[in-house]
């Protein structure tokens, strides 16, 4: 019963799904459980509830099958609990082009749904999402700094993009849980090195830090425990590209080795390689892979947005 009412909850104040719109859930055979409930709301709310169920995707970013791109773009709300991201898939992309209301919930867990970033108040997590998006989108650069290491990126001529998780007009989509703000930098622009300290896509929580070598916007190399898990980022140049910087601003939000929520941590900041096609950047990959720094210290231009995962803006 508690799960229902969480998925009508979130139906209802996150996605604004209303008496006889179409509400499609998108799940896979590894979050059937989740997937249902977020079904039997839509039915409960007197929405055309419907309930697609795929095999689990291989990587975060691979396409879902055809048949239900197409049924995304023609449902006016989209809410999917998968194993594998499909956040930054074309099947997204095309589905919030069309006006669906897009919520993804990559690696959800029963125990996410029902605490943690779910229960944030979303009206402030919306606030300082779209102040941190204004800050990105006005800078030229952004440098993050952590213990002795320095990433510097360029963002000229890009957007920042919000994820407040909140999605109640036409076309508006992002991730549940959510609170972020993130942006695609240009794919040539990110020089230094620097530390995944909190959790990794490929790896989950980090029992000690990735070190990661960046140049002309590419991966050169990285080292540490688990290395290996991160093989797909050295295979091409696509995989290896630095596609995202985003920053958390969920105070709900728990380090727990999923990336859906790990990204989502306040004061933190997250890159991430692979895809970026789907919020303003031109690499398409067949991944899209994050990793969380814990703490960082945080340049936008010249302004100091994070000092030591604390906010001064």
């Amino acid at each position: 019963m508690k799960i229902t009412e969480t998925a009508k909850r979130i139906l209802r104040s996150c996605l604004n799904a209303k008496e006889g719109e179409e509400v499609l859930v998108v799940t896979d055979d590894t979050r059937l459980n989740i997937g249902q409930a977020l079904y039997e709301a839509s039915k409960e709310l007197k929405c055309e509830g419907m309930l697609i169920v795929m095999q689990e995707r291989e990587l975060n970013g691979e396409e879902p099958p055809k048949a239900v791109a197409e049924a995304m773009k023609r449902a006016d709300v989209v809410i999917a609990p998968t194993a594998k991201s499909i956040t930054h898939t074309n099947a997204r992309i095309e589905a919030a082009k069309a006006g669906t209301r897009v919520a993804t919930m990559p690696g959800i867990t029963e125990e996410m749904f029902l605490h943690g970033a779910m229960t944030a108040d979303y009206d402030k997590v919306e606030k300082l999402t779209a102040s941190i998006t204004e800050l990105l989108t006005k800078a030229k650069t952004a440098r993050i700094e952590k213990e002795g290491y320095n990433l510097t990126i360029s963002l000229e001529g890009r957007k920042g993009v919000p994820s407040p998780g909140v999605y109640r007009e036409p076309g508006q989509c992002g991730n549940l849980p959510s609170g972020e703000a993130y942006i695609a930098p240009l794919e040539n622009g990110s020089e230094g090195e620097m530390i995944i300290d909190g959790s990794m896509v490929g790896i989950g929580k980090l029992d000690s830090p990735l070190h990661m070598v960046i140049s002309n916007g590419k991966l050169c190399s990285v080292s540490g425990e688990k290395s290996e898990n991160l093989e797909v980022l050295l295979e091409n140049p696509e995989n290896g590209t630095l596609c995202e910087l985003g920053i958390g601003t969920n105070e709900e939000a728990m380090l727990n080795g999923i990336i859906l929520e790990d990204e989502k941590v306040y004061g933190t900041v997250h890159i991430a390689f692979g895809t970026n096609t789907s919020f303003g950047g031109v690499n398409k990959a067949a991944c899209h892979m994050d990793g969380i720094i814990l703490k960082p210290t945080l340049y936008l231009d010249d302004l100091l947005v994070i000092e030591n995962g604390i906010f001064m803006v």
